[in-house]
C-alpha cells in the first residue's frame, strides 16, 4: 500500500466517522457498469463543498488493491446491490490530488515531473520484477504493468482542475497539463 498507488481506505474511513455522512456508494453502481467501455472516463464535477473529494476517497476505497473495505461499506447503499464484490479492492488505483503537487511546484512542468517521479517511484516498489521500457514515463509504466499483471489502473484525481484555477492565463501550461491528461488516461 502506498500513498498514491493503491492508498487503500483510511481516508473514507474519516468521511464515514463524520457526524454528518451522506451515502453516495450509489455512484459506484453505475461506475461499475461503464468499467471497460469507452464510457469509463468520470468526470464528477460539482460545485465547491458538494463531496467532490469524498467521492473521489470513496471510489479509492472501494477499488484499491491496497486494502479491504467489504466491511467499510457493507452497510451502505452499494452493498446491497448483486454485483457488489465484483469489482471490490481488485484493481490497481492510482490516487492523486493535484493541488498537493501543485503547492509544491513552481509551474506545470515542475508539477507533472512530481506527479510522475512519485508515482512511479511506488509503482516499482509494488512491481519490482516487471521491466519498464522507460522509467520516466508514467503512461508507459503502466503500460508495461498492465502487461504483465493483466489488472486495469483506476486513475482518480481529484482537484484535477486546480491548474486551470492557478495557471488561467497560460494556455500553455494548460495544453502541456491535458497532454499529461491524455496519455495518462488513454
Amino acid at each position: 500500500m502506498g500513498r498514491f498507488v493503491n492508498p487503500g481506505n483510511s481516508a473514507f474511513k474519516v468521511a464515514l466517522a463524520s457526524e454528518i455522512y451522506i451515502d453516495k456508494t450509489g455512484l459506484l453502481d453505475f461506475t461499475n457498469s461503464v468499467l471497460g467501455t469507452k464510457q469509463a472516463y468520470i468526470c464528477n464535477s460539482r460545485p465547491r463543498r458538494f463531496g467532490k473529494s469524498i467521492t473521489a476517497d470513496m471510489l479509492t476505497a472501494y477499488y484499491s488493491k491496497g486494502c479491504d473495505s467489504r466491511e467499510l461499506f457493507s452497510s451502505l447503499e452499494i452493498a446491497k446491490d448483486e454485483n457488489f464484490e465484483e469489482h471490490l479492492n481488485k484493481y490497481d488505483t492510482i490516487f492523486l490530488n493535484m493541488q498537493e503537487f501543485l503547492s509544491r511546484s513552481s509551474n506545470v512542468k515542475e508539477l507533472l515531473e512530481r506527479v510522475e517521479g512519485k508515482v512511479i517511484r511506488e509503482l516499482k516498489k509494488q512491481y519490482p520484477d516487471v521491466e519498464l521500457y522507460d522509467e520516466n514515463d508514467l503512461a508507459e509504466t503502466m503500460q508495461d504493468i498492465f502487461a504483465e499483471s493483466e489488472c486495469p489502473f483506476i486513475v482518480i484525481i481529484d482537484e484535477w482542475d486546480c491548474i486551470f484555477r492557478e495557471f488561467k492565463h497560460d494556455k500553455a501550461a494548460q495544453e502541456i497539463y491535458l497532454d499529461f491528461l491524455r496519455d495518462l488516461l488513454k
